[in-house]
């Protein structure tokens, strides 16, 4: 079966981004009506992994062993890129601004491409540097970040958890698949994800208040339910399941650039549906995202190949290597 191309990887990316983008203007009516961020996106997630479940079961069609094998991935997209990443970003926009935070969180592409330079010792092509320096300008430009308290050490920290976070999100999402379909992988990590979220506020790690009241949600009032509806399939099922399919198509470093757009996305949509501002260095910065990544795709290595560790247990491929082991010496390296 002939891999997707590059191509139909970026179209899904740009619907998982333009998905995402949506929760912040689908979930800010929960907040105002006094629903904490951990209450919210616990819900949200378990929404999503129980939406997606009909479907990650038809697709493995009975085939347990699959998922079993693909156990130690399921963990690390639950624990880590669902629910740890999102805790320690809480835990950063209670400490500094929100915009400081998505930055932080969103130089994740960065931290891929050092650490590829790290571990294959290759500097990355030109076209990956200039890329990563242009994106980082739009994502400064559509983010604006700043205000009291942005050097809040702790805060700054628990934002570097996030980003830290986020990367292993894309490297997860860009592993090889071994037969574990995306939607049953996106299912299983948020079931997984969100229980944990749920534990974690129960027990008082994180504020955790929810409300039965009707909320304001563009200009009309509603019951509480339906925000939370609309960003569980929309904003999280759908979102999640694209941004694994795309991983695994693109690989870690273009998905993770791609995935700036999410940020353009939640720009757009504020404006649309919240009434938020414009301004012209905003669309500025979303255009150099777009730049960025162009410069980006157009180096075709994927680090999440050097990255990703060989699995022993994995048959070997007719060339005698295991597949997602780190590439042959005398081919181009230079990753994420």
């Amino acid at each position: 079966m002939n891999r997707p191309s590059t191509s139909v990887g970026l179209v899904i990316a740009v619907i998982a981004a333009a998905t995402f983008g949506t929760s912040g203007a689908l979930i800010k009516p929960l907040f105002e009506a006094g629903w904490s961020p951990a209450a919210a996106v616990t819900v949200r997630v378990l929404i999503g992994g129980i939406v997606l479940a009909p479907f990650a079961l038809f697709t493995l069609r009975g085939r347990w062993s699959v998922l079993w094998r693909g156990r130690w991935r399921v963990l690390g997209m639950a624990l880590v890129g669902v629910a740890g990443t999102q805790l320690v970003y809480f835990a950063a926009i209670q400490r500094i601004p929100v915009g400081t935070g998505i930055l932080i969180e969103y130089m994740a592409p960065l931290l891929l491409v050092a650490v590829a330079w790290a571990i294959t010792r290759h500097v990355p092509k030109a076209v990956v540097l200039i890329g990563s320096v242009v994106a980082l300008a739009g994502l400064v430009l559509v983010v604006s970040p700043g205000g009291a308290g942005s050097f809040d050490p702790i805060g700054l920290g628990f934002a570097v958890l996030a980003m830290i976070g986020c990367a292993i999100f894309y490297v997860i999402a860009a592993r090889p698949s071994e037969g574990l379909p995306p939607v049953a992988l996106a299912a299983a990590g948020l079931l997984i994800g969100g229980t944990a979220l749920g534990l974690v506020g129960l027990v008082g790690i994180v504020p955790f208040t929810t409300s039965a009241d009707d909320v304001t949600m563009f200009g009309s009032e509603v019951a509480w339910w339906i925000p939370l509806l609309l960003v569980g399939v929309i904003s999280t099922a759908i979102a999640y399941a694209a941004s694994i399919t795309a991983s695994e198509i693109l690989g870690s470093r273009i998905a993770s650039f791609a995935g700036l757009l999410e940020v353009v996305a939640a720009t757009f949509y504020a404006w649309l549906l919240l009434g938020e501002q414009l301004t012209l260095p905003q669309f500025i910065g979303g255009a150099l995202i777009l730049v960025g990544i162009g410069f980006v795709r157009s180096e075709k290595t994927d680090a999440a190949e050097l990255i990703a560790e060989p699995d022993p247990a994995a048959p070997l491929t007719a060339s005698g290597a295991r597949p997602g082991a780190a590439p042959e010496p005398e081919r181009e390296s230079p990753r994420r």
